[in-house]
């Protein structure tokens, strides 16, 4: 294979593969081109007891597994297959490259691979974005669902792509999450129809700069064939569309939260329109759904509803699917999540919101927010959050490593909203934050965790961090009760 392109119908028999990472992609993987004859070594840099224990699992089927070593090529090599997590300056990368040796993802191999075994490819309906990525693709996945259609959602959601691709299910169609990292090493990936939903600085650490980031996203749109679908409160995704190679015929959607134009979908009082996906696009306009039909309605997951409802009809699916789709949606927890309401103040878990593009999302969804902020800033600034917030905001209590950056942005910004700033960083910590956030509320105020950082300061992730606020939200509301 050398520096040629590897094709979906290649003899894998005999074929030097070299699998990076153990894990949630490596894994299978490295299962999949073993059965088809390939010569596997999976290359991975740690070496601790769990490694151990899957290397174990994987060499008793005859693949080769190099703990503690995954910056070196092993010889022979004629594909890299890795987890999308490795940055692309890896010395392993760097080797393939000068040695002319492609190297793919996993969901390059997933789309390689499917409709091998003589079935007929499920096509996809693509979703990346810097947020709101998982909500919209199980929005789809409902509104696919509701339209009697056999699909799941699949990749960066949790479920392997190479799991759905070469499973035993046979699928009409795929609701399809790919992250940034996954669509870097997805050179080949042509979908039938594709959105980003919004664009903010994420993961320059990786990418190396905003236009390298913002370039890897618009991947998504490459060779698309009925749809780009784009943000239009959001240039920089409309930008992409222009940029993207799309086969013909292939058109531009976009969405909005005002009144939608021709080839849009967006609101009109209060109901979700389709001004794209209608016989007439100047005149006309396709009722598809009640705003109330969206769970939560805050403003940013309208937009994913709209965007979810946009691949939908790219699909032809009917407006009524897309209304019963919405409304048997229900959002994963920790995204802005009703917990309780105590004394006439609402507790909503947004511990997904680990980054200021999100939890200026959340924030928005509030008129008066009593806010719990804080954790890893990973690099970011809290200025234009809090100056767009300021107004909205009854009081704040901070909590985590680097609270202090937001609490300067709030002197700054804010300075006659009350702070509080709980010096700890222990687990405990969160309940003292919720019972001084419920000191500072008032009737009709929203008590919002929505910490515009990371968790690992504190709990082991964004899910035990809302699972410590809400058990302290649940253990006032009894004993108020």
């Amino acid at each position: 294979m050398g520096s040629q392109e590897v094709s979906s119908t290649v003899d894998w028999q005999g074929k030097h593969v070299t699998v990076a990472g153990l894990g949630v992609s490596g894994i299978p993987a490295a299962r999949a081109l073993h059965e088809r004859g390939a010569l596997v070594t999976v290359v991975n840099d740690g070496d601790d007891e769990r490694a151990r224990a899957q290397a174990a699992e994987l060499e008793a089927l005859g693949i080769t597994v190099r703990l503690g070593d995954g910056a070196t090529l092993p010889p022979s090599t004629e594909l890299v297959v890795t987890a999308p997590g490795w940055q692309p300056d890896k010395p392993l990368f760097l080797a393939a490259a000068e040695a002319g040796v492609p190297v793919w993802g996993d969901v390059e191999l997933a789309w390689r691979l499917r409709g091998t075994g003589g079935r007929e490819p499920a096509p996809w309906l693509a979703v990346t974005g810097t947020n709101g990525k998982t909500t919209t693709v199980r929005m789809l996945a409902s509104i696919l669902e509701a339209a009697g259609l056999r699909t799941a959602a699949v990749g960066n959601i949790g479920v392997s792509l190479l799991d759905a691709v070469l499973g035993e299910t046979e699928y009409d169609v795929l609701a399809v999450e790919l992250s940034s990292y996954q669509l870097h090493w997805a050179p080949s990936l042509r979908a039938h129809s594709a959105a980003v939903l919004n664009l903010a600085p994420d993961h320059l650490d990786w990418h190396g700069s905003m236009a390298a980031y913002a370039a890897d996203k618009g991947r998504v749109y490459e060779g698309n064939t009925v749809a780009c679908v784009y943000n239009a409160a959001d240039p920089a995704t409309e930008d992409l569309v222009r940029e993207a190679d799309v086969e013909e015929g292939c058109r531009a959607i976009g969405f909005t939260l005002g009144a939608p134009g021709p080839s849009q979908l967006g609101v009109v009082d209060g109901i979700l329109v389709d001004r794209a996906f209608v016989a007439n696009r100047q005149k006309q306009a396709q009722e598809l759904a009640e705003v109330t039909d969206v769970n939560p309605p805050a403003p940013h997951n309208i937009a994913n509803a709209l965007a979810a409802a946009a691949l939908a009809r790219a699909f032809g699916v009917e407006p009524a699917a897309v209304r019963d789709g919405l409304r048997a949606f229900r959002p994963d927890a920790h995204r802005i999540e009703h917990v309780a309401d105590i004394g006439e103040v609402a507790y909503v878990d947004d511990s997904k919101a680990t980054n200021t593009h999100a939890t200026e999302a959340s924030l928005a969804a509030y008129d008066s927010i009593v806010w719990i902020a804080g954790g890893l800033a990973k690099g970011a600034t809290f200025d234009e959050l809090v100056t767009g917030a300021a107004k909205r905001l009854r009081g704040v209590v901070l909590i985590g490593a680097d609270r202090a950056l937001i609490r300067e942005a709030l002197t700054r910004h804010a300075p006659e909203v009350p702070v509080v700033d709980l010096d700890r960083t222990d687990t405990g910590a969160m309940s003292e934050a919720v019972a001084r956030a419920a000191e500072l509320a008032r009737p009709g105020d929203t008590v919002l965790l929505a910490p515009a950082c990371a968790s690992m300061d504190m709990f082991t992730n964004y899910n035990k961090r809302g699972e410590a606020f809400a058990d302290a939200v649940r253990a006032r509301a009894d004993e108020s009760a």
